[in-house]
């Protein structure tokens, strides 16, 4: 059987929005969450960036069964491994152990704010391992002094620590991410239903852990205004990850994607209100052998809609479908 997640995509809504929407998909049925931790939107007409660690603080008290996930934070610009070691503790802590750790080499688009410069993919994931590891050291308890290649710490402690520390998710998409996630992670998280990822995962150590994927949906009763929606804030979503992660600025992306027509959205992306189509677009996800899914509805506004359509339309139709 297939996990269906929610989404709480920061881009697209704010702080408030955000919690309503999740306490909503709890009431709703949606298996799990996860939220996007952006410091700025992929285009501008998603408006929105709020600090996703509060919304998740505000999330674990408001919400009492869902389970809570980052998909996914970059433990190495904006943030200090350290700090979100000591973050991570707390959202566990607060969640009474609801909450996993989904890590990822991130996108200038974030991370350039610190004006530490953008640095080639091999090694940002060799920050990204070593931020796992002190991270992990950090879970263990006990002060933690570190100097590394890229990290050093201090005499570091985490003085609140959850009897479970949180699972450690790292994001894939090729070859190296999959070889650093089957050696550090306890789950591999991917955004595209591609089996050769989780062959790799499980053949560097990764066999029976979970594997959590995600996929854009834009529901809406007319459909012609769901491939208008998608279309205005998803057309990004289609330059594959080397692009995404190395544009700096939403008026980057407007750019980059000005030849992206509404009809080639709506073919990746299902859009409407017929659930034939959400099962379809999530079945290849099923086939490549994830565990869990997470849907992300396009548009902040059209939130409690989908959500109402999810729980008596497609989550039925999605488990019926789907084991």
């Amino acid at each position: 059987m297939v996990r269906i997640g929610y989404t709480m995509m920061t881009e697209q809504a704010g702080p408030r929005e955000l919690v309503d929407h999740v306490v909503r998909a709890e009431a709703a049925g949606f298996d799990f969450s996860v939220t996007s931790d952006h410091y700025f939107p992929w285009l501008a007409s998603q408006g929105h960036a709020p600090y996703a660690w509060s919304v998740l603080g505000a999330a674990a008290q408001a919400t009492s069964r869902i389970p809570l996930m980052t998909y996914v934070t970059c433990p190495t610009f904006r943030y200090h491994p350290a700090v979100v070691a000591q973050k991570a503790a707390t959202v566990q802590l607060l969640s009474e152990g609801r909450f996993r750790l989904g890590l990822g080499s991130g996108e200038n688009l974030n991370e350039h704010v610190v004006g530490d410069g953008w640095p080639s993919v091999n090694v940002r994931h060799e920050m990204l391992e070593e931020a796992v590891e002190i991270i992990r050291a950090l879970f263990e308890g006990g002060h933690v002094n570190h100097r590394g290649t890229h990290f050093d710490v201090e005499s570091a402690k985490l003085w609140d620590l959850p009897d479970q520390p949180p699972p450690i998710g790292v994001a894939v998409s090729g070859k190296r991410s999959c070889a650093l996630a089957g050696r550090l992670a306890d789950l591999v998280i991917a955004t595209e239903p591609k089996a050769e990822l989780l062959d790799d995962f499980d053949r560097h150590g990764g066999r029976g852990k979970p594997r959590v994927g995600q996929l854009p949906v834009c529901y809406d009763p007319d459909r012609e205004a769901a491939v208008e929606r998608a279309h205005d804030q998803f057309r990004w979503f289609g330059n594959g990850w080397k692009v995404n992660s190395e544009l700096p600025h939403p008026d980057s992306f407007a750019p980059a994607t000005q030849f992206v027509r509404p009809e080639d959205v709506a073919a990746s992306i299902p859009c409407g209100s017929d659930p034939a189509d959400f099962v379809e677009a999530v079945r290849p996800y099923a086939e490549a052998g994830f565990t869990e899914v997470a849907l992300v509805q396009i548009g902040g506004e059209s939130q409690p809609a989908y959500l109402d359509w999810s729980e008596k339309t497609l989550l039925p139709a999605l488990r019926d479908a789907l084991g």
